[in-house]
């Protein structure tokens, strides 16, 4: 029994030696202007998943980071409000590890509203083969639009993620598969490819609790990590270029079979796919350096004759942030603090498309624009107040509803 008593003493010493660590040993990988990890080399939305900060215990391959959000919001909808809400919007881990001289691993984590929701958006080894050819395997992020794989909270002034990003497309959206990537550097041009085949959407996207076309409700199909629901693969692919003084332009596609066709050989219904395009688009202007981030993207479903008009075939919409510096100068303390007022337009149209019957116009859409003032005491925290309006429509066209209402909140790495 002593035996035992003596082990269990050792292994809680172990573990107070562990937490008492010199801080001097945990280091952050080398960052740039931005705060963020800095190769030297132009980053692009595609290199967001390690464009993060890290801490790294002295000599070992293995990094940890995260990031954390938080917010209050008071909002009305139709002149009526649910009160002041405290909300931990979400906490994500990252660990990542050289597992050699070109093969390195990546996780992330996340948990959402507390823990109502844990989910693995990224957990993949990359294989660097050479600039143009990197070959990655796992749970990958599709490349469909900027927002699904630059997500983070501690980039963004704005409190609530794109309607477009989450509500349209399902960012963020991952899914189990292989895929290349890679990248050419031309003096201040560099281009850039991704080309993944993962499991895909079911037909929750026609077939679900919010009686419209609606691709996020695949998310809630957990099997999707390890089996395709109908066994044809999800293709994403994207290419884009990136001008050092210009901006980044990008090209994406996303498309598959969603509906289950056939089982056991017995041919049930004919393949129905769904294919979403999207540009994205950012940039700095020079003088006033004033930063325009913009997103736009349009979902094609074949949505069976048998479901009425409600259920969309066309879908589109997008955002642009407006961003711009007021204040760059030491504040509080902070050398680095930066006081931004920026602005968020955003729309999506959920039914393009006319009425069979009537051939009027098939009108269920929404409009939101967001002002906002944020202030970053370090490029890796913001601290930000919004005041969110929403006009939306219903699919005859009746009187928008609103919601209106002030949200503040802060988000940052750790």
């Amino acid at each position: 029994m002593k035996k035992y008593y003596l082990l269990i003493a050792l292994l809680c010493s172990s573990v107070v030696l562990f937490a008492q660590i010199d801080p001097a040993l945990l280091r952050n990988t080398p960052t740039g202007q931005d705060g963020l990890k800095d190769t030297g080399a132009l980053k692009m939305n595609m290199d967001a998943i390690y464009n993060r900060p890290f801490l790294q215990l002295g000599k070992l391959p293995v990094a940890l980071g995260g990031y954390v959000e938080a917010n209050y919001q008071y909002l009305k909808e139709k002149g009526i409000s649910e009160g002041h809400q405290f909300q931990m919007r979400r906490m994500t881990l990252f660990v990542s590890s050289s597992i050699y001289k070109r093969i390195k691993f990546l996780s992330e984590i996340e948990f959402e509203d507390g823990t109502k929701e844990i989910n693995i958006e990224f957990a993949s080894v990359d294989f660097e083969l050479s600039p143009l050819l990197n070959f990655r395997g796992g749970v990958v992020m599709n490349p469909i639009g900027a927002f699904n794989q630059n997500h983070d909270g501690p980039k963004w002034e704005f409190i609530d993620r794109p309607i477009s990003a989450t509500q349209m497309l399902p960012a963020t959206w991952s899914n189990v598969g292989f895929g290349i990537f890679g990248k050419k550097y031309v003096k201040d041009w560099v281009y850039a490819y991704e080309a993944y085949f993962t499991n895909g959407f079911d037909d929750q996207i026609i077939n679900n609790a919010e009686g419209k076309t609606f691709l996020p409700a695949s998310k809630t199909n957990a099997e999707r990590f390890e089996e395709s629901f109908n066994g044809s693969p999800l293709f994403t692919g994207k290419v884009a270029v990136k001008n050092r003084k210009i901006g980044e332009l990008g090209f994406s596609y996303m498309g598959g079979i969603y509906n289950k066709y056939q089982e056991d050989g017995l041919v049930l219904d004919k393949k129905r796919p769904v294919n979403v395009f999207a540009v994205d688009f950012n940039t700095t202007l020079p003088y006033s350096k004033t930063y325009i981030n913009g997103e736009w993207a349009w979902v094609r479903v074949d949505v069976p004759d048998t479901y009425t008009e409600q259920y969309g075939r066309k879908q589109q919409g997008g955002f642009v942030d407006l961003v711009q510096p007021v204040i760059r100068k030491p504040m509080m303390g902070f050398e680095k603090a930066v006081l931004n007022v920026a602005l968020r337009l955003e729309y999506v149209d959920w039914n393009k498309g006319s009425f069979k019957s009537t051939g009027g116009k098939i009108a269920d859409d929404v409009f939101a624009f967001v002002p906002a003032i944020s202030w970053r005491p370090t490029p890796q925290t913001v601290i930000r107040l919004n005041y969110r309006h929403n006009t939306q429509h219903d699919i005859l066209g009746n009187p928008p509803s609103k919601m209106a209402g002030f949200q503040f909140g802060f988000s940052t790495y750790f």
